[in-house]
Formats: structure tokens, C-alpha cells, sequence
């Protein structure tokens, strides 16, 4: 059964644009792309928040908050890149004070919990192998 979780976004304090490394949105697309899902929650237990990537937009919420939105990815351009290796423009827009001190280390901190889920959810996958062409799963230790 679908679990729903609802966040609430307040009135923009500021925006300004940004880039993400090539790496992060990469990952962070595969990751959603891999998933099957709408959505992906993240959890990065280093800086104790949760990110929630969907097709749109990442964003960023408190563990102590679990309601609101501190701050949040938006308007990924990856169309304005000539190489899948040059970063990705978005707008950091956020809705709280601390979020300018929380983002000096929120993306290097989200980039590791990325792989770090995507690992977790590989090794999960079933492992597909073909005997006399029929196809069995073969489910890792």
C-alpha cells in the first residue's frame, strides 16, 4: 500500500542560482530513474535531514521539522549543457534562516547518500541469469 507523506513550503526568504556537478545530478537522476517511483527519500544521517528527489526539484527537511520544507533544488536546466560532464544550473530557493549554513554542506553530504542508496538498492535487485533460455532471478546473500 502507497505511504504519503505531505510537505509544507513557506514563503521564499531568497533565491540564487546555482550549479550541481555533473556527478550529483547524474546520480541523483539515475537514483529516480532506477527507483520506478515518483519520488525518492533520502536520508542523510550526517546532517540529519531527509531530501526528497522527484522529476522537478530536490528538497531539504529537518528531522526535527518534519513538516517543512527548509530549502529546496529547483528548475534544473540540464538542456543548457553542451556535455553530460559540465554542471547542471538550478535555483536554490529556501524557506528558512539556517539554510544558508546548512547548504555549505548539504550537497557534498547529499552526493554521498546518494550512492550510498543506490548501492543499497543494487544489491537488493535481483540478479538475472539465463539457464536454457528460460530466465531465473537469483536473489545476492
Amino acid at each position: 500500500m502507497p505511504q504519503y507523506e505531505s510537505f509544507y513550503r513557506g514563503k521564499p526568504l531568497g533565491a540564487e542560482p546555482r550549479t550541481l556537478p555533473a556527478e550529483h545530478y547524474n546520480a541523483l537522476r539515475l537514483l529516480l530513474d532506477f527507483s520506478g517511483k515518483p519520488c525518492v527519500f533520502v536520508p542523510i544521517r550526517t546532517l540529519q535531514y531527509m531530501a526528497v528527489i522527484d522529476h522537478e526539484e530536490v528538497i531539504f527537511v529537518d528531522s526535527q521539522v518534519k513538516v517543512d520544507i527548509e530549502f529546496a533544488w529547483r528548475y534544473f536546466r540540464p538542456q543548457v549543457r553542451s556535455s553530460l560532464t559540465e554542471p547542471v544550473p538550478y535555483l536554490f530557493e529556501y524557506y528558512e534562516a539556517q539554510a544558508l549554513e546548512t547548504m555549505k554542506r548539504a550537497q557534498v553530504e547529499f552526493y554521498q547518500h546518494v550512492q550510498l542508496l543506490a548501492e543499497r538498492m543494487r544489491q537488493a535487485e535481483p540478479i538475472k541469469a539465463k539457464d536454457n533460455n528460460n530466465i531465473i532471478s537469483l536473489y545476492p546473500d
